[in-house]
């Protein structure tokens, strides 16, 4: 497996990667993968990152500027998504923690996530990358999905660089 740098040849996978988190029902209250033009304008370019083996991308990691605002240049929204075939295989590890060390080199300071309480992997994953829970967003959101709707909760989690001041 290598990181790489996430390019428009990897949209596709890319984008289905997306939208088997969608499909699982626990990883975002998005119900369709973006085209590609959407998708890319949300990402900081420079902090866009895929897990590839020799014919295949494993997944993906990508940072989103929280506000346009110059005084919150240094805080951004990690997005992470592992193909369901290579979950358990030490990928999100990787991914997450490229895209840590990309935003540290970056001049970031704040890393932020919004994960649902029952996505207990990626909880663990976050914390054992020195993330923290600041809090529970209770009922962010209503979640569209199976043809439903009910409301979510969203554990809000943050890790402060240690090496950006």
């Amino acid at each position: 497996m290598e990181i790489l740098p996430m390019l428009p040849e990897h949209a596709d996978e890319v984008l289905a990667i997306f939208q088997y988190g969608i499909d699982g029902g626990n990883a975002t209250f998005d119900t369709a993968a973006p085209t590609w033009e959407a998708f890319s304008a949300g990402k900081l370019p420079e902090h866009r990152l895929v897990a590839r083996d020799a014919d295949r991308v494993l997944g993906w990691a990508a940072l989103s500027p929280i506000s346009p605002r110059p005084v919150l240049r240094g805080v951004a929204e990690v997005s992470i998504y592992i193909h369901p075939a290579a979950q358990g295989r030490g990928v999100g590890r990787a991914l997450l923690g490229a895209v840590i060390d990309s935003s540290e080199r970056g001049g970031l300071w704040t890393l932020q996530a919004g994960i649902f309480p029952e996505n207990t992997a990626s909880l663990r994953l976050h914390e054992a990358l020195g993330f923290r829970v600041v809090g529970v967003r209770e009922r962010m959101g209503r979640h569209e999905f199976g043809g439903g709707s009910r409301w979510r909760d969203v554990v809000f989690l943050e890790r402060r660089s240690p090496l950006v001041d």
